[in-house]
């Protein structure tokens, strides 16, 4: 369903499989078979639904094996936009994924990157 191009199929198949993954069976099976890929790949969609799905999604699917997956940079790059939208579902979202599942290192390591490259622009 996540590789439909109806948008409506992906969106309940997101939603779907949001509320199936909070289960440890169907949270591994997810995991076993591509899906955390497949959920990523839902980020970009222009349906804020989706969106919004995935993000819980991935982080019902947040395991110590799955969280170098998960928090992977562009992921972390999209959560930070994400974080600063104007739409506040998705700004709180992005923030609460990126406070409780992001390697704390890792954030700091992306804020002093950021600001390098804002003094080097200046």
């Amino acid at each position: 369903m996540l590789t439909e191009e109806n948008e409506k199929f992906i969106e309940f198949g997101i939603g779907g499989l949001s509320n199936c993954s909070l289960d440890k069976e169907n949270k591994q099976h997810i995991i076993n078979n591509g899906g955390i890929s497949l959920v990523t790949n839902c980020l970009s969609s222009s349906n804020e639904e989706t969106v919004l799905s995935a993000i819980t999604t991935l982080m019902f699917l947040t395991t110590p094996q799955t969280q170098q997956e998960i928090t992977s940079e562009p992921v972390v790059d999209c959560m930070e936009r994400f974080s600063t939208s104007s739409n506040a579902r998705l700004s709180n979202l992005a923030k609460v994924f990126l406070q409780d599942y992001c390697r704390r290192s890792h954030s700091l390591e992306k804020r002093a990157q950021d600001h390098k490259h804002t003094k080097q622009s200046e």
